[in-house]
């Protein structure tokens, strides 16, 4: 395979990742003089502040994603391609990817994060973790089948077990899966399975530091503890989870939940990327990046995003959030920064604009601080509706999430709860299997002469010379 874009009389950007930063970063370089390649392992951008929604069957996968294709067909000399990044070979400035190579001007890291088990091999092999959209699928279908399958039990045990779910991290994912799981069991399963006893589906918050919300203010977290604790959700604080073992959650406090519902938010780390040395990671192995989101020792590369660490502001000295904001503004920047660049023209510094953050618990529960004000409750929830609707791409993504919000405002109800599993065809498995061979068959790039042998072998098609 290969990556088939010509080369031509402009500096070629190349993006990976199109998430918030990636995006904005691509949207940004629209009028300027540079060819713009994205790559992402999705062919859509997706919506992670509403994930929770696609887990509890409240919204449809369709409704929070978006085709980058659709978003580029209006422009020229811009590219995408669904690939996976394998290594960065900043030496001779090409990446390698499941699909081949390709050389860059200019680099732009915008991979993001993935879910941190803390190397806890049990967890992470039986948890079910929330920030893709695939994963919130996986998600829904594992809560649904808990139910379908917990009315067919003989044996007690086991049925409390699909009925229990334990949510491990109080952040913002967490506290809304929570309160989405709570109004579930309060509206949605009384009328689905009529005959469930309910009042035996248990709902565990597990959160390791002694408040949740811990990035807002105590006020904010209290309230939030509250709303929960009146929709039946058992929080326990200053609680670690040790284990998994044999369908059961296992704590440092030497307690234990029996559960086949694990939902594993506790924290993330970055995205690995090969090729940048060790000495150029940071804190959660995010990369370091200067005020201009240029990594450190690299003259054209660039780090945004949740995978940056920003050296030298005094404000975050752990970096900035690893939210949307920080990777909009730090994406919106650099396309200036580029463009600035080629011009000759001086550079802007990176400064955080704090916009706010705010979380949802449930209808009319939710908790908000902008601009040092701070709202709880139904005016609260207003708000997180507005921001998130107006983030959303896509008029008709719009439209159809402002409508099932309203529908399930008076009704409670959604016809989204089916289980579903794709089922592939044996061409598209075959070619997913072949790049997992070759994806598997790269080393972490060091510049030596097999390795880029390795890499042009693959690029050509020449299978038996890529093998190490």
């Amino acid at each position: 395979m290969s990556f088939n874009i010509e080369r031509n009389n402009k500096k070629r950007v190349v993006i990976i990742g199109g998430g918030f930063g990636g995006l904005k970063l691509a949207q940004g370089l629209k009028k300027s003089n540079f060819q713009v390649v994205l790559v992402d392992k999705n062919n859509y951008h997706q919506f992670p502040p509403l994930i929770y929604q696609i887990a509890t069957a409240g919204l449809n996968p369709s409704s929070i994603s978006f085709p980058y294709r659709k978003l580029f067909e209006d422009r020229k000399d811009y590219y995408f391609r669904m690939a996976e990044l394998i290594g960065i070979y900043p030496e001779d400035n090409f990446i390698q990817t499941s699909i081949g190579k390709i050389d860059y001007d200019y680099l732009v890291l915008a991979n993001g994060t993935v879910t941190n088990f803390f190397n806890n091999k049990n967890i992470e092999e039986w948890a079910i973790p929330m920030k893709t959209v695939p994963e919130a699928m996986g998600l829904r279908n594992t809560l649904l089948a808990s139910f379908e399958r917990s009315i067919t039990c003989s044996n007690e045990q086991e049925r409390d077990e699909f009925l229990n779910v334990v949510i491990v991290g109080g952040g913002p994912s967490g506290v809304e899966i929570a309160g989405a799981i709570a109004e579930m069991k309060r509206y949605v399963l009384p009328k689905d399975y009529p005959d469930m006893d309910t009042s035996r589906v248990r709902i565990h918050l597990i959160q390791g530091e002694g408040r949740l919300l811990s990035g807002m203010s105590e006020d904010s977290s209290a309230k939030a503890l509250d709303f929960l604790q009146k929709m039946k959700v058992e929080v326990k604080l200053n609680t670690f989870v040790t284990d998994y073992v044999d369908h059961k959650v296992k704590m440092n406090d030497g307690t234990e939940i029996g559960t086949r519902n694990l939902i594993w938010v506790g924290g993330v780390t970055a995205s690995t990327v090969d090729g940048i040395p060790d000495e150029c990671k940071g804190r959660g192995r995010r990369i370091l990046v200067d005020s201009h989101n240029l990594v450190k020792g690299f003259k054209n590369i660039y780090a945004i995003g949740d995978v940056a660490l920003m050296d030298g502001d005094a404000n975050y000295p752990n970096g900035h959030p690893q939210m949307a904001q920080p990777a909009i503004q730090q994406g919106a920047l650099l396309a200036k920064n580029l463009i600035a660049i080629e011009k000759n023209k001086p550079l802007t510094p990176f400064a955080y604009k704090d916009l706010g953050c705010m979380a949802t618990i449930g209808k009319n529960k939710a908790v908000a601080e902008i601009k040092g004000f701070k709202f709880a409750g139904f005016f609260a929830w207003i708000l997180w509706m507005a921001v998130h609707l107006v983030s959303i791409l896509g008029v008709k993504n719009k439209f159809f999430v402002f409508m099932d919000w309203i529908w399930s405002y008076f009704t409670y109800d959604q016809s989204n709860r089916m289980i579903l599993r794709s089922t592939q065809s044996k061409v598209i498995k075959n070619i997913e299997d072949t790049l997992r061979t070759l994806h598997g068959n790269y080393r972490t790039p060091a510049g030596n002469q097999v390795e880029k042998q390795n890499a042009t072998a693959a690029e050509s098609g020449d299978s038996s010379a890529a093998k190490n």
